[in-house]
């Protein structure tokens, strides 16, 4: 993660990051991500919030 991103606040999330954070909140992941970032998930936990996004994704498509 580079350091400009760090900084972010949460109202200038893009919809995709607010819904990554989301997810990996729900999944007990936040403390780590703030402790090592993003890059320090492991590729299960990774691919777990990716695969859960794209679910997400696919519904509120289909609920539009």
């Amino acid at each position: 993660m580079k350091n400009n991103e760090k900084k972010k606040n949460i109202n200038e999330f893009t919809p995709d990051m607010l819904m990554k954070y989301e997810i990996a909140e729900e999944l007990g992941l936040v403390d780590k991500i703030k402790q090592l970032g993003w890059g320090g998930l492991t590729a299960k936990e990774t691919g777990r919030i990716g695969g859960i996004m794209t679910v997400r994704k696919k519904q509120n498509k289909k609920g539009k």
